[in-house]
C-alpha cells in the first residue's frame, strides 16, 4: 500500500457531502427447481464514493482540481473519511478503549492489528482498519485502559505494538477505540468540470475507489 500512496486526507469539507458506501460481489446461480445458490466472490466489501456531490462552489472546484493534480489522477492513493462510518463507535457516541476487540493475549504476542466488527444476531464480519487517525487510538487490556506510553500505533498500517514488559497476559482480551480513514484512489484520470453546468446545479462526477491490499 505504501507504493503510490500519499498519507494525506481528501479535503474534509468535500468528503462530508460525498455519496457512496460498501459494495460486495455475489454470484447467484438459478437452479432448475426454482431455487438458487449464492457464492461470495469477495471476502471483504469494497467501498466506492462520488465526491462530486460534496462540491458547493468555485473554491471547492479549485480545491478538488489541486488535490487531483497532486495525486496525478489515479496514480497515487490517499486517505478519505467516510461521512457516516469513520470511528470504532456508532455515530454520536464517543470513542472508548473497549469499543472493538482486536485480539487475545498469549503472553508472547506484542503486535495487534486494528479491526472493526459488524455484527447482529444473524452474523458478523470483521473489517481490517489500516488507516487510523493519528492520536485517536486508545487501547485496553482486560477492560483496563492503558496509558499512551504502553503502546505505539502505526497510523499508516493500523498496527498496535505493546511496549517491552507490557505484553498482554494469556487470555486477556485486547480492545481498542479509534477514528479512521479509508485508503482510496481516484476512479478516473479525468474530471469534467463545466462552470455553466455547475451553476445550474449539476456537479461533476468524482469517483473514488477503495484500495485493497
Amino acid at each position: 500500500m505504501s507504493n503510490g500512496f500519499h498519507e494525506i486526507r481528501f479535503p474534509l469539507r468535500l468528503s462530508l457531502g460525498a455519496s457512496g458506501g460498501p459494495g460486495r460481489r455475489t454470484d447467484i446461480v438459478a437452479l432448475s427447481n426454482g431455487g438458487e445458490t449464492r457464492n461470495a466472490r469477495w471476502a471483504d466489501a469494497r467501498r466506492r464514493y462520488d465526491a462530486g456531490t460534496g462540491l458547493r462552489g468555485l473554491e471547492d472546484l479549485y480545491e478538488l482540481t489541486a488535490f487531483f493534480e497532486a495525486r496525478r489522477g489515479q496514480l497515487h492513493g490517499f486517505r478519505f473519511r467516510d461521512p457516516v462510518d469513520h470511528a470504532s463507535a456508532p455515530p454520536g457516541q464517543a470513542v472508548t478503549s473497549i469499543d472493538q476487540p482486536i485480539g487475545t493475549g498469549d503472553g508472547v504476542r506484542t503486535l495487534f492489528a486494528l479491526s472493526k466488527t459488524y455484527a447482529d444476531a444473524g452474523g458478523a464480519t470483521v473489517r481490517r482498519i489500516e488507516k487510523p487517525v493519528a492520536g485517536s487510538v486508545v487501547v485496553a487490556v482486560g477492560g483496563v485502559s492503558l496509558a499512551s506510553g504502553a503502546y505505539s500505533v502505526d497510523s499508516a498500517t493500523g498496527l498496535v505494538t505493546f511496549a517491552p514488559g507490557l505484553t498482554p497476559a494469556p487470555g486477556a482480551p485486547v480492545t481498542a477505540g479509534f477514528e479512521f480513514d479509508i485508503p482510496v484512489r481516484f476512479g478516473t484520470d479525468r474530471i469534467e468540470i463545466s462552470l455553466a453546468a455547475f451553476k445550474a446545479g449539476s456537479a461533476p462526477s468524482v469517483p473514488l475507489v477503495e484500495i485493497k491490499p
